[in-house]
């Protein structure tokens, strides 16, 4: 693959809201960001989910997996069981997302990748993944500690790591690592605020931009 130069647009934890979707790829539309990278956890939460499935095709976003979109690709909702009214609210949610997206596109979402890399202008590498290097589902924290931070990076390559997992944005740098969480689209702690992030690979290192757009 030909080094990244141009500007890229990561988004994570869309959990099926269209309408926060629709905010934050008008906005990167607006920026003229047409390379659009998730980090997971696209469909399940929302009352949109097969409509933000398409929506993301039709953008050509590439994306890696997240926890709900594994569950929703491989777990058999009969095999579940509800303790008490909140769980069986989100074995309801579950059960019509999975009877919404159709057998293709579960198996479709099971079977994204885990990470993908990307080689930049400057002869670094960016790592786009869920929750950290070590486990696509271990989110690192904007508080965490560093020692725990460098055992999720697991000695990795990536010069830069971009995740999610956790819906609060951050960046922060490592053993000279940048990490980039990109919070969430569909679920941000703020309400009604979409986080999104840029980053623009230069000769020089990445500059790395992180914005919100209101829906």
């Amino acid at each position: 693959m030909a080094p990244v130069s141009q500007p890229l647009g990561f988004i994570s934890d869309i959990h099926g809201n269209l309408v926060a979707l629709e905010a934050v790829l008008a906005e990167l539309a607006r920026r003229a960001v047409v390379d659009i990278f998730v980090a997971g956890d696209l469909i399940l939460g929302g009352p949109a989910p097969m409509e933000v499935w398409k929506r993301l095709q039709q953008v050509h976003a590439r994306c890696v997996l997240g926890p709900s979109d594994l569950a929703l690709g491989r777990v058999d909702p009969a095999s579940l069981s509800a303790k008490g009214a909140a769980d069986a609210e989100k074995l309801r949610v579950f059960t019509e997302t999975q009877k919404a997206l159709g057998e293709i596109v579960q198996k479709r979402l099971a079977q994204l990748p885990r990470e993908l890399r990307l080689p930049m202008i400057d002869g670094g590498e960016l790592l786009l993944v869920h929750g950290s290097p070590r486990d696509p589902f271990e989110a690192i924290t904007h508080d965490m500690e560093e020692i725990d931070v460098r055992a999720l990076l697991d000695s990795d390559p990536a010069d830069v790591v971009v995740c999610g997992g956790t819906h609060v944005p951050f960046v922060r740098v490592v053993d000279d690592v940048r990490i980039v969480n990109v919070g969430s689209v569909g679920e941000s702690p703020e309400g009604r605020f979409a986080h999104y992030s840029i980053v623009s690979p230069k000769m020089t290192g990445p500059d790395i931009e992180q914005a919100w757009v209101e829906y």
